[in-house]
Order: C-alpha cells, then structure tokens, then sequence
C-alpha cells in the first residue's frame, strides 16, 4: 500500500515517528523501499553526494529530474519527495509551477523548498494547484553564502523566533511538512509542539516528528568529514574499498575468474 501525504499527517496526530532518508538511484531506492523507509527525499544534496559539486548550488533542474525518475522507478510505493534547486523557483511563480509539476511528471508526489516567509505565498500557490510542497528552514544549503557557511542557525532569540514565525507561515500556506536543520534543539522542540504539520529534523535533536538523513552518511559511504548530528548504521566505505582489493588481487593472481565461475 502506497505511503501518501495524509498518511504523514496521521502519523503526527497520532505521535508516530518516522523516518526519511535520501535517494538519487533505482537501486538504492529498491532497497530502502524493501526496509520500509516511508519517505524518500531525491535531495539536491546529489550535487554533492553523487555529481562531485562543492555545494548544492550548481546542480540543474535536468539534472534532479533524471534522478528523480530513477527513484521513482524503484519505490513506487513510498512518498517521494523532489527537491526544487537553486534558482528554479525564484524567477517567478509561473517558473515555480512549471519545474513543479515537471517533478510530479517525473514520478515524484511532493516538491521540497527552502526558505520561510519569502515563500509562503508560493508555497500557497503551488498547493492550489494540488502540488504538496514540504518546507525546508534554519540551515538551508542553498543559502550558504548567506550564511558564511554551514553554520548552526537560530542560536540567537530573534533568529530563532524568525525561524519559529517562518514555520507558522509555511503551515498556513499549506505545507505538509517542513524540515529543520542545524538547529538548536529546545527550537526544534518548540515549533514541533506548535505545529500541526510533522517537522523532519536534521541536526535538530530528537524531538522532532520524524529524522532524516543523506543515505551516504547513513551507510558510512561518506570520506572524510561528517557532520556532528550524523550517525552511520554501517562501514560500507570501508566494506566497498576492502571488496575492490580483494578483486583486484584475485584479478592479478589468477585466481579469478575459476572454473566455478567460468561457462562450459
């Protein structure tokens, strides 16, 4: 049975927490189909993850469309989520309508942007046109020159009332969800109690309605720095580079391919 948008509000009102998890492949989409992730985000986080970009903000719109196909293909049965990137929503609304519903198109169910107040009134627009659209605030990658940085935001009390204030104009706009990343947790906890609608955290603390994280970092993929908040549930950078060895020493003995896996 098909994961929808009322299905995530239910699980709010009813206190059940949920996770969601980043998908840019038909195979890593399979899978975590298979294990039951309820939400699949195709991040522009593939800027990074997947093209090799410093930053999100090169990543097209092409681009996201060819991943979120793939994802689409492989998990059906999910709510797939398709990030808008950098400056496909900010022109005007008729450019945000369009690269909307060109993710729909592509087999998503809901469109995620980032920003509060400044977005509300097209987030509004986009739900009128039966487009669901999940919010993103606090330490919004696409700001990031903005911000000097990935720096933890809503420290301060006004930004952090800002912050607040940004997720009760979302809501009312029409959101179904909204993500809070890299924020202190007594803020996280605050606008998930106010809110009607599920907060998504990431470097949020655990009192958040549900937790994501890039599929990279959760199977331990990611070389070098990683995040504070991040938590790998596996070593498979280590397992990926150990099997590769392994093969291309069996490669340069002989010993691979055998008999066993030979045609006869």
């Amino acid at each position: 049975m098909a994961v929808t948008v009322p299905d995530i509000l239910d699980m709010k009102r009813r206190g059940e927490r949920f996770a969601m998890l980043t998908a840019y492949d038909y195979t890593t989409a399979s899978l975590l189909a298979e294990a039951g992730i309820p939400i699949l985000l195709v991040g522009d986080s593939l800027a990074n993850t997947m093209l090799g970009y410093p930053t999100t903000l090169p990543v097209t719109m092409a681009e996201m469309l060819h991943h979120a196909r793939a994802v689409a293909r492989g998990a059906p049965g999910q709510l797939l989520v398709g990030d808008l990137p950098f400056n496909s929503y900010h022109a005007s609304d008729e450019e945000a309508i369009r690269n909307a519903a060109r993710m729909l198109q592509a087999g998503m169910h809901a469109v995620k942007l980032e920003g509060g107040g400044r977005i509300a009134e097209l987030v509004g627009t986009l739900t009128a046109r039966g487009i669901p659209v999940m919010g993103h605030l606090g330490l919004t990658p696409q700001s990031v020159h903005l911000f000097g940085g990935f720096r933890v935001q809503g420290r301060e009390a006004a930004a952090a009332e800002r912050i607040a204030a940004d997720a009760r104009a979302l809501q009312e706009s029409g959101a179904f969800a909204v993500v809070l990343e890299g924020v202190p947790r007594a803020l996280a906890a605050s606008i998930t109690h106010r809110l009607d609608i599920p907060t998504i955290g990431i470097g949020a603390g655990p009192d958040c309605d549900g937790q994501v994280l890039t599929v990279t970092d959760m199977l331990g993929l990611t070389r070098g720095h990683v995040a504070k908040f991040v938590k790998a549930y596996a070593a498979l950078g280590d397992e990926a580079i150990a099997a590769a060895r392994r093969f291309a020493a069996e490669v340069a003995s002989g010993a691979y391919p055998d008999d066993a896996h030979s045609y006869h």
